[in-house]
């Protein structure tokens, strides 16, 4: 809808501008994330004078020593707290953590608590990522796969979703895979499927990559931070979570293709006037420039070098947790992948032959496009200082102390799996919602002797799963409308699915907790 000029009256029996129209009701629209973690920090903050304060013991590590809990009373009074709700975004940035006192303050002496490390490294990526969308590689690279494979149906869908989940499961791709549905939809009618196999393609395709993260920075990278463990722990149960997942995943888009093509009647959305005109338009694509092929190559060895840089290997290779890490080992973390991020940006626009102004154009653009999750970070990690500083954390943490102690490893990964479903339908930004919960579960998995990347594994499943039908996403709601499925339809056709996901994330998670 255009929006009024400025200054222009409104008609005669019009609404004024940004009004619904008389006798039309307004629709809900669920808040965004950044509202969502403001109220979340007024509330906690609310709650600071009504839970007890108290601390654990802490080991040579900082971790809290299981049955130490004892009450003490926090610095400060209501002045004081207040000042802690106003910098709770400068502190969840850089704020410092007092290292006689515990308390966090912007200018504290001691290690930096803050998110700032994370916060850079997010607009890093999203440079990164945008760089790469403005070179149009990708898209052609995708493109070029679609068609080449489009009188072979199987196997379209089953290298379309592989691709997106592949990128969904080491850089988070997700709203990336609006623009597709222009090229696969004809694609699939043209085969004689469904606008419903598109949909299923696409959405779960990019959804289940997103669900088994390996290095996705914005699910597992955040989380591992905020958990205070290493990218790299847990690496091998998500990389064969992932591929079982995806596996299941286009076995069922493919099952219900070959259903809708072999019986077009028992299709759940049928047939739009127009279809078959639609499939006839889809044009093959330019093949790729050597440049673009370059550019591709460029991508696929920066995340293969992430990927390496982060991964503890003396331990993966050993099995033991605290082997001795191997000369070649990087161990890499946020700081250092920030600097890769921007320098593989600028690299890729070079190659690319962007030019200077558009590729610093770019690169402001693509750090701005993700400064919204990068803020959400800040946000939720400011909550965790006004926890810490009221001295309640541990209190929560004592509270659910004797629940989770002697419980079976396997049925507390599962536990965390169930609490974050609901947590991930009411804060929708991934970042924010792992920012927010691992400071709790991450010293609970160490109550209940279980390793904290498999609570980092149960989140991220958790997360993954609601993402892929909650209708507070742009992915799922832009993509049924691009696709003209209907959300109702949709919700027929993956909660089977769904289920299905749901039984096999409880199995891998009580296998990693349970292997240790």
């Amino acid at each position: 809808m255009d929006q009024q000029a400025e200054g222009e009256e409104p008609t005669a029996g019009e609404p004024p501008a940004g009004e619904p129209p008389a006798g039309e009701k307004k629709r809900f629209t669920f808040p965004s994330a950044l509202t969502v973690l403001a109220v979340v920090t007024l509330a906690v903050w609310i709650l600071t004078f009504v839970i007890p304060s108290g601390t654990y013991r802490r080991d040579g590590a900082g971790d809290p020593v299981q049955g130490t809990y004892h009450r003490e009373a926090a610095p400060g009074g209501f002045v004081h707290r207040l000042g802690d709700l106003f910098l709770a975004p400068v502190n969840g940035l850089y704020g410092v953590r007092d290292a006689d006192t515990g308390e966090v303050a912007p200018d504290a002496v001691g290690a930096l608590y803050g998110s700032a490390g994370v916060f850079l490294f997010v607009l890093a990526i999203g440079a990164f990522i945008t760089v790469v969308f403005a070179t149009g590689a990708l898209d052609r690279g995708i493109e070029r796969l679609a068609h080449r494979l489009r009188d072979r149906g199987a196997l379209l869908i089953a290298g379309v979703m592989t691709v997106f989940s592949l990128l969904g499961t080491v850089e988070g791709f997700a709203e990336e895979t609006l623009g597709f549905y222009g090229l696969i939809v004809p694609l699939m009618l043209a085969l004689g499927y469904d606008r419903m196999v598109a949909t299923g393609t696409i959405i779960l395709g990019a959804g289940i990559g997103v669900l088994g993260s390996t290095v996705n920075p914005f699910a597992t990278g955040v989380a591992s931070s905020a958990a205070d463990v290493s990218l790299g722990d847990g690496i091998a149960l998500r990389f064969a979570m992932w591929a079982v997942l995806t596996a299941v995943a286009i076995a069922y888009v493919v099952r219900y293709a070959h259903k809708v093509r072999t019986a077009p009647d028992r299709s759940l959305v049928g047939f739009l006037p127009g279809d078959r005109e639609l499939a006839a338009e889809a044009e093959e694509p330019p093949e790729l420039t050597g440049l673009q092929k370059a550019v591709l190559t460029g991508v696929v060895l920066v995340f293969t070098f992430m990927i390496f840089s982060v991964i503890p290997w003396a331990g993966a290779l050993t099995g033991e947790a605290d082997a001795e890490p191997y000369g070649w080992e990087l161990g890499w973390s946020f700081p250092q992948l920030a600097a890769l991020f921007l320098v593989a940006a600028i690299l890729i626009g070079v190659l690319a032959r962007l030019g200077e102004q558009r590729l610093s154009a770019v690169v402001v653009r693509g750090a701005g496009d993700f400064m919204g999750p990068a803020l959400t970070i800040v946000l939720a990690r400011g909550v965790t200082v006004i926890m810490n500083n009221a001295r309640i954390t541990d209190t929560v943490l004592h509270s659910i102390e004797g629940a989770v102690s002697g419980t079976p490893g396997a049925f507390f990964g599962i536990m965390v799996f169930l609490v974050n479903l609901p947590l991930a339908f009411l804060i929708p930004s991934t970042s924010g919602h792992a920012t927010l919960a691992m400071p709790i579960l991450a010293p609970l998995a160490d109550f209940a002797d279980v390793g904290r990347a498999v609570v980092v594994t149960a989140w991220q499943s958790a997360s993954g799963l609601m993402n892929l039908w909650v209708p507070t996403t742009a992915v799922i709601m832009g993509g049924v409308a691009l696709a003209k499925v209907g959300y109702d339809k949709y919700l027929r056709f993956v909660w089977p699915l769904l289920v299905i996901l749901a039984l096999l994330i409880c199995g891998f998670v009580a296998l990693g907790a349970a292997m240790g």
